[in-house]
């Protein structure tokens, strides 16, 4: 190679000596200049570098999730199909060893002797006589018998066919219809009253047919508690038929007090003009084609006699046609704020403390046009508290509801109504500080709202607790569900396995604590005692929420956790619990209504709302689709902090190891003053009681009649009373159902004996 560097090393030579002392400065400057270049791209080669790390690190890890998922999924579609070969082969023996198959041998043997075709045209015929038999005969006289009926029953073309009398309408017959000695007792009980209040009944009316003023007007005279006032404020009807009709009225009973407004100020203006002609300690709203029955102020002042403090009153009411039938009865529960922010549960008949109205505003118009009740509600529900709030459990307002009625303004404008629903509500939650709850329609009712409240952040680890025995296809698909399904931050999954023998249960708790170190499984051996296994798994439980849940819970969305979590960091709620469906997706668990059912001759302890009832079902109300209030929820998938877990001292291991525990649990954090909520939109499903199977054997029926027996001693008052279960429903069937006895005493029943004297 030639060597080129001769004329460098000469012209270095022949350099004078006195330059290199101005060289070294300009060598150093040019230095710098260069490592100031050179440094920021280091550093960003580097930071790329560092990040191409950590991507291929969490591809990785994502791609191992992957994996435990798939592979945790395929673990289960396995144990899942050996199941259903066991089931299979189970059913073919038993069809093989019937009497049916056994009697059945000769003609299949005859069967066999015969030519191809014959034995294709006999199949034909017989499975042709089988269809007629099980479907074309019972329907053939299924509609024999309906003309039958139809003929028995017709009536002569000159005499129209009478209404059909209804189960509501029948309930009313029954159980809300007041005899001339209901009055007497009535009146008799008023006599005894401590206080007799005043209670003004204020009444907006504009344009309102005749008959309809005429017919609200009589319903408030008639009533039976005698110390009212009604005070109408017309908002200029341009008829004289309103002025008319009410001039007439406080000629004929000095009780009622009106005024005609110059202008026209739509309803807000005209029920706060209204409200100025009160006296009365306590304000009725009422509509001015609506009618009360006559023992709605009566029984409003019974209230206010027993409960002296209470600021809002709000009872049952349903709604009347022209021809003055009754239909679509709301009974509601007792005070649930939760319910209460997903849709006016209030409404009508609604009372209140005529000075925390005033010093609340009044009735407020704008924006809330449509929805000022509702707005009235909740603003006087949050200057009050709940020890001040009364349900009446009677239906003591019939909403008018007839072609005669003009067109309402909720009617006419619902997107209006809905967007003031809306800005009550947002209102009512910055008066209490949760502006950082985000309001939506509720998915199934878009009328309606759901809430979704905020979680922390950071997010608080949560300790899920799973007791099992067995069961690796459960096991394996519920684990997968929580670990790879769920959108939560921070998960610990404590597998409580209390005496698992199957190899296949072993080897997958092995595999799970081996791949995700969020997997802990600890062993409890001994007899199957749920509340002992949760309790001892919650002293070894990490973070500050824990969640108790069935490993038959299989996640269907990814947001349940976050949804739960969001109602248990709530600092006046002590557990939460989801909506649990049956794997064909019908309802097994929408909350715990107590006291339903039988116990041995007496009624029973709990059942679950909504079990059966079609998954997409919005219930009684908004039961089913809203969140709310409940005396009580299932373990099945329960979350709650940590901290009230152990304040009320966990699950009953003593008197409650299987059976009720999560009621007893529930009802005790309850009696500290913390409520139990409900949520829809935490959705999972429940295969229930696969692990321990059903309570079939005798000793497990005489375990579970003792936790019944415990339950009825220990809340027997509690379990006959839940306020979140209108006592006009059914106790023994618990899905709404009218009550042949209503279970809430009438107030003056107590008084019929001294009415007589």
């Amino acid at each position: 190679m030639p060597d080129n560097s001769a004329p460098f090393i000469a012209a270095r030579r022949d350099t004078p000596r006195d330059f290199a002392p101005g060289y070294r400065p300009q060598l150093a400057a040019t230095a710098q200049t260069e490592q100031a270049r050179l440094e920021p791209l280091l550093k960003r080669l580097v930071e790329e570098r560092d990040q191409a790390i950590a991507d291929r690190k969490a591809d990785k890890t994502r791609h191992a999730a992957q994996l435990a998922n798939a592979i945790a999924t395929l673990e289960a579609d396995l144990f899942a199909a050996r199941d259903a070969s066991r089931a299979a082969e189970a059913e073919r023996d038993i069809i093989l060893s019937s009497t049916a198959w056994l009697t059945t041998a000769p003609m299949r043997g005859i069967g066999a002797t015969l030519p191809p075709s014959w034995r294709l045209r006999l199949r034909r015929i017989l499975r042709s006589l089988y269809g007629w038999a099980s479907v074309q005969g019972p329907r053939r006289l299924e509609a024999r018998h309906a003309r039958a009926a139809i003929a028995a029953s017709a009536l002569p073309p000159s005499e129209p066919a009478p209404p059909l009398e209804t189960e509501y309408g029948r309930w009313i017959r029954e159980h809300d219809t007041l005899t001339d000695s209901d009055r007497d007792a009535i009146r008799a009980h008023i006599g005894c009253f401590t206080h007799h209040p005043l209670i003004s009944v204020i009444m907006p009316t504009y344009e309102t047919p005749e008959d309809l003023l005429r017919q609200a007007i009589a319903s408030v005279r008639a009533q039976l508690y005698p110390y009212w006032e009604l005070c109408v404020a017309d908002d200029a009807s341009p008829s004289t038929a309103v002025v008319r009709i009410l001039r007439e009225a406080a000629a004929e009973d000095p009780r009622i007090n009106w005024m005609r407004r110059d202008s026209h100020g739509h309803i807000a203006a005209t029920t706060n003009a209204a409200l100025s002609l009160t006296t009365g300690s306590f304000v009725a709203l009422m509509d001015h084609d609506d009618l009360l029955p006559e023992q709605a102020l009566y029984e409003v002042a019974a209230e206010i006699d027993a409960h002296p403090d209470v600021d809002l009153i709000y009872s049952d009411e349903d709604q009347i046609d022209g021809s003055g039938r009754r239909s679509a009865p709301y009974f509601k529960t007792d005070w649930n704020i939760d319910l209460l922010l997903g849709h006016n549960m209030i409404s009508h008949l609604g009372v209140y403390r005529r000075s925390l109205l005033v010093q609340v505003g009044g009735i407020r118009g704008g924006a809330l046009t449509g929805s000022q009740d509702y707005d009235l509600a909740l603003r006087m529900a949050a200057a009050s508290a709940p020890e001040r709030i009364r349900h009446i459990p009677s239906v003591l307002y019939h909403w008018r509801r007839t072609a005669d009625t003009a067109t309402s303004f909720s009617d006419a404008q619902p997107e209006r109504c809905i967007m003031a629903a809306r800005r009550a509500v947002a209102d009512y939650l910055g008066s209490q500080g949760l502006d950082a709850v985000t309001l939506l329609p509720a998915p199934s009712a878009k009328n309606w709202t759901r809430l979704r409240w905020p979680v922390p952040d950071p997010a608080p680890r949560v300790t899920l607790i799973m007791p099992i025995r067995d069961h690796p296809q459960l096991l394996a698909r519920c684990a997968a569900g929580i670990l790879h399904r769920t959108d939560y931050p921070d998960i610990a999954l404590l597998i409580v396995d209390n005496d698992s023998t199957d190899p296949e249960t072993v080897a997958l708790l092995a595999r799970l604590q081996a791949a995700d170190t969020r997997v802990r499984v600890m062993r409890v051996p001994g007899p199957f005692n749920y509340s002992a296994l949760n309790n001892a798994a919650v002293s070894r439980a990490q973070g500050d929420i824990i969640v108790l849940v069935n490993n038959d819970i299989d996640v269907i969305e990814s947001g349940w956790l976050r949804e739960m979590v969001s109602h248990a960091v709530r600092p006046d709620v002590g557990a939460v619990g989801a909506k649990l469906l049956y794997a064909d997706g019908r309802i097994q668990h929408a909350g715990i209504v107590l006291g339903v059912g039988r116990h041995g001759d007496g009624p029973g302890v709990a059942g679950h709302f909504g079990h059966g009832a079609v998954g997409d079902a919005i219930g009684y109300f908004g039961q089913f689709a809203l969140t709310r209030e409940v005396a009580a929820v299932t373990g099945a998938c329960l979350a709650m902090r940590r901290a009230v877990f152990e304040a009320v001292g966990g699950l009953d291991d003593t008197h409650l190891p299987v059976s009720f525990n999560d009621v007893d649990l529930c009802l005790r954090i309850r009696e500290t003053g913390l409520r139990v909520i409900w949520t829809p939109f935490a959705e999972l499903y429940h295969l229930e009681s696969h692990s321990r199977g059903a309570d079939l054997s005798p000793e497990q029926v005489t375990r579970a009649a003792g936790e019944a027996a415990y339950m009825r001693a220990r809340w027997g008052p509690v379990l006959d009373r839940d306020p979140f279960y209108n006592p006009n429903f059914d106790h023994v069937d618990h899905q709404f159902r009218l009550a042949t006895g209503p279970r809430r005493e009438k107030r003056w029943h107590a008084y019929r004996e001294a009415s007589l004297e």
